[in-house]
């Protein structure tokens, strides 16, 4: 009796159908994935690498870093994952089994995401192909490879805390810094880094010439960069639209694929809002 039973109980969750995510919440998931530029980081284009299946090196003075798979295979990938997992990574920098993640995982600047959005990050995630591609193995300098040091770095560096408005400044305004310091993450690219790694407050947005691949990543201030402090609003927009800079260069490099997979394609209130408050900065001192 107690095996027909078991055996019943069996059956009936084998026929409840699977939830399905909300076919608007994969929707908006996969606005804030090109928000993020995910495709960039997580997918080796140049080497053939399959979608979200990682293995993108990333060489840095502290060592080569590999990008993870984020696909939706539960065993190589994040299919596995609850959002609380989720959140937890995206926020704190800890994976499920309670492992620091690196800071070039840039989760200082997702922490300033809503609950709901990463809920619907999460949910384009798992709407997407599978890879059982494994994830490599980071190459790093001693000391950086002992994980527990990032305790103390996130002590330094993270505060977790939620986005908050500017009362003083537009709602236009404010988008724009959610935007380029939140999921866009453009500050953790274009500011300098302290020598633990973290990012320097005391410089944001002025450049650096140990940007990704070792690449000279220029300054979005009028001190840091004259040149762009004279482009205009429409000039940034269009810039992130089509990758075409003022003086009729197109970006390359990894701003080309941050063109690519992810500025192209937002809205144009939102590449308008990256524009205002970029030149909040780029104007120089009256």
């Amino acid at each position: 009796m107690i095996r027909r039973s078991g055996f019943i109980l069996l059956l009936a969750l084998l026929l409840v159908p699977t939830a399905q995510a909300d076919p608007s919440a994969i929707q908006r998931g996969a606005y804030l994935f090109a928000l993020g530029g995910c495709a960039s980081c997580h997918t080796d284009s140049d080497n053939g690498g399959e979608p979200l299946a990682g293995g993108l090196a990333m060489p840095t003075p502290f060592g080569t870093f590999y990008t993870p798979n984020i696909s939706a295979d539960p065993q190589q990938g994040i299919g596995a994952w609850s959002n609380a997992d989720f959140i937890r990574a995206m926020r704190r920098g800890i994976s499920p089994e309670d492992e620091h993640y690196y800071p070039a995982f840039p989760y200082t600047a997702y922490s300033l995401m809503s609950d709901a959005e990463l809920h619907d990050l999460k949910a384009y995630l798992d709407s997407q192909p599978a890879s059982a591609v494994p994830s490599k193995a980071h190459q790093l300098n001693f000391p950086f490879r002992y994980r527990s040091l990032l305790a103390l770095w996130k002590w330094l560096y993270l505060d977790g805390q939620r986005f908050s408005p500017d009362p003083n400044r537009s709602e236009q305004w404010n988008r724009g810094a959610y935007i380029v310091n939140g999921p866009g993450h453009c500050v953790e690219c274009h500011s300098p880094r302290t020598l633990l790694g973290g990012l320097d407050s005391d410089h944001l947005l002025e450049g650096t010439p140990d940007g990704p691949d070792g690449e000279t990543v220029p300054g979005l201030t009028a001190a840091s960069n004259p040149e762009f402090g004279q482009w205009l609003d429409e000039d940034i927009q269009f810039a992130l639209e089509t990758g075409m800079m003022l003086n009729g260069d197109f970006f390359s490099g990894t701003m080309g694929k941050v063109v690519d997979n992810s500025t192209s394609q937002l809205s144009e209130a939102d590449r308008a809002a990256i524009a205002v408050y970029l030149k909040s900065f780029a104007k120089p001192p009256q």
